[in-house]
Parts: structure tokens; C-alpha cells; sequence
């Protein structure tokens, strides 16, 4: 039986890892990239590119631009500026786009119903997230949940950034041979920068600081991620 699997995928430096991560597990991979009426459209064509080098079995661009009708943030307004990296107030960012999450993995989900795949990935993480209330493993649970109950159909939503934080994200991509493509060829910057980014937003902060630190302890933090993920 052929084993397929749904990734959310952005291009970004944690939806990219999990393909990767993904591949040798699964004999399909199908990656679904939505298009919201996101501030950095880059994203999308940096998703394409980067689905066809990977070479997954097929890449859908959904438009579910209604999104940014409804959801107010920086990430679907342009009068709306990016928080810089040090602006943080403790409460919940302005990059947070309400309900994003929900309709991307629900929408996934019906997807891999159709395409007849047992999982959907995406690279949500409640370790080194950015205050996000979608970011969280009960809300991933939950949704699960419902959405079985609502298809009446067996589907796991697979987190495997979860409990890792951005420097063991970056040993993951270093453990599949495929550090600088992450590197050099995702866009994970709120200002639409390729790489390395502009340097000042909060998903550039996230990103850079994770990458210092396993620098500076690459066997320590590749050995805790083995075990956490039981890789060999």
C-alpha cells in the first residue's frame, strides 16, 4: 500500500525541514501552499521552486484570499507595519493571522482525504513560537479530532517541530544533509527577504539565534535531537 502524506507548505525554514524530514518516510508527498493575500507573495514562488527541486509528487497553490478579508494582521495589511525584533509587548504579535491555522490544516485535510494520504504535516511548533495560540499541541489535538469525526476518516496531523526548538530545527535539516539548501534557499523572513533575511524582524531573530546556537553546540544539540526524534 502506497503511503502518502499532505505537507503545509509555506518554503519556510520549518515547513521545508518537515518535507525533507518527510520524504524518506513516505512513498507520495503532496504539498499544499496556500495562498492568503500574504504580505511577502514571495513565498509563494519560493514554495514552488523549492517543492519541484525536492521533487515531491505533486504541489497545489490554493487561493483562499478571503482570508485576508477577514483576519486583520501585519502579515495581510500592508498599512500595518512588521514588529521589529526587539518590539515585542509579551501579549500576542501583530504577525498573528486569526484562524490561519485552522483553515489551513482543515483544508489540508480534506485534501489528503481525497488524495487518500494518512497524515498532514506542518511545521507548528509550541517550543520557539511567537506567542501564537495556533502554535499549541492541544489545538493540533483537538482539530485532529474534529476533523476525523467530520470526514469520517482516519488522519493523523503530524507536528515533528513541535517540541524542538530552532537550533535543533536546523540540526534537523544538518542530519538530512540539506543545512545550507535550508539556509540559502527558504524564506521565512516577515519581510519577504530570501535566506537569511532582513534581520529584523521577529522570524528573523527566531531563525538567526536558533542557527548561532547550534554553531556553537552542534553535538549536543544533534544528539538531543536524535533522541527526541529517535533518528539514527
Amino acid at each position: 500500500m502506497t503511503k502518502k502524506a499532505v505537507i503545509v507548505f509555506s518554503g519556510g525554514q520549518d515547513s521545508t525541514t518537515c518535507l525533507i524530514h518527510a520524504l524518506p518516510m513516505y512513498d507520495e508527498i503532496h504539498c499544499i501552499t496556500f495562498d492568503y493575500g500574504q504580505r511577502h507573495r514571495a513565498e509563494i514562488e519560493v514554495a514552488q521552486e523549492l517543492a519541484k527541486q525536492l521533487g515531491v509528487a505533486a504541489h497545489k497553490v490554493l487561493d483562499v484570499s478571503v482570508l485576508s478579508e477577514l483576519a486583520i494582521s501585519s502579515l495581510t495589511r500592508d498599512n500595518i507595519p512588521v514588529p521589529g525584533a526587539n518590539s515585542a509587548d509579551g501579549g500576542v504579535p501583530n504577525t498573528f493571522v486569526p484562524g490561519r491555522n485552522i483553515l489551513f490544516l482543515t483544508l489540508a485535510s480534506i485534501y489528503a482525504y481525497q488524495v487518500g494520504a494518512e497524515a498532514v504535516i506542518t511545521g507548528i511548533s509550541e517550543t520557539d513560537f511567537s506567542g501564537y495560540p495556533d502554535c499549541r499541541n492541544n489545538f493540533v489535538t483537538t482539530l485532529n479530532n474534529a476533523v476525523e469525526l467530520g470526514m469520517d476518516y482516519k488522519l493523523r496531523i503530524e507536528t515533528p517541530l513541535m517540541y524542538l526548538n530552532k537550533a535543533e530545527t536546523w540540526a534537523l535539516a544538518d542530519h538530512h544533509k540539506q543545512f545550507d539548501l535550508i539556509r540559502v534557499n527558504t524564506l521565512t523572513c516577515y519581510n519577504g527577504v530570501k535566506g537569511n533575511g532582513c534581520g529584523d524582524c521577529d522570524a528573523c531573530r527566531l531563525r538567526a539565534t536558533g542557527l548561532n546556537t547550534y554553531f556553537e553546540n552542534k553535538t549536543e544539540i544533534l544528539s538531543s535531537l536524535k533522541y527526541k526524534l529517535n533518528l539514527n
